[in-house]
């Protein structure tokens, strides 16, 4: 069983210094702990979460995968993003703009159905990922994937976040001024 939800203010979960608008969970039961969470902020490109998503509906069982976790960053190096040298589990885009990384998830608001992610002793690691358009300016959006969240989900959701494609957007923000390849619809 798996659904989204759009999370509620009194529920602070940040991701950085942005708070979590939606997550997406697998669960047994709709009242047992969840096998694993996804949490996005609200600025998180809605492709990216849309793909995520219907990797996740044609899925006949949403809790476990069989892809390798290579798989994440092979999606990623299909978008012509480049590994980071001093920390093998990440990636950028080229211009540096946004991130994806295997890292240590922070200790407050994440579930996971691995029971060493609850073990307060035990550092829990997952996916992050985000976009800082200028360094030291904020987060633009992030997103996180708890431990257990299955690697071929994760990497529907890299793919479409490295996609070269061009994506429709009515604003643009600020701080990706200089960051964006923008051209006129037709």
């Amino acid at each position: 069983m798996s659904w989204a939800q759009w999370v509620l203010a009194d529920e602070p979960i940040l991701l950085g210094d942005q708070p979590v608008a939606w997550t997406v969970s697998a669960r047994a039961t709709p009242e047992s702990l969840p096998q694993w969470n996804a949490y996005f902020s609200a600025g998180t490109p809605h492709e990216a979460v849309n793909d995520f998503l219907l990797a996740l509906d044609d899925r006949p069982d949403p809790a476990h995968g069989y892809a390798r976790p290579q798989a994440v960053l092979d999606a990623l190096a299909g978008g012509g993003w480049v590994r980071d040298v001093d920390t093998p589990a990440a990636m950028s885009d080229p211009r540096l703009a946004a991130s994806m990384a295997f890292t240590t998830l922070p200790d407050e608001g994440i579930q996971d159905g691995d029971p060493f992610v609850l073990d307060p002793e035990t550092e829990a690691a997952g996916r992050q990922a985000w976009c800082e358009p200028r360094m030291g300016a904020g987060l633009l959006w992030a997103a996180m994937f708890s431990a257990s969240t299955p690697h071929d989900l994760v990497a529907a959701f890299a793919a479409s976040l490295a996609s070269p494609a061009p994506v429709l957007r009515h604003t643009l923000p600020e701080s990706s001024e200089g960051q964006l390849t923008v051209q006129p619809t037709a």
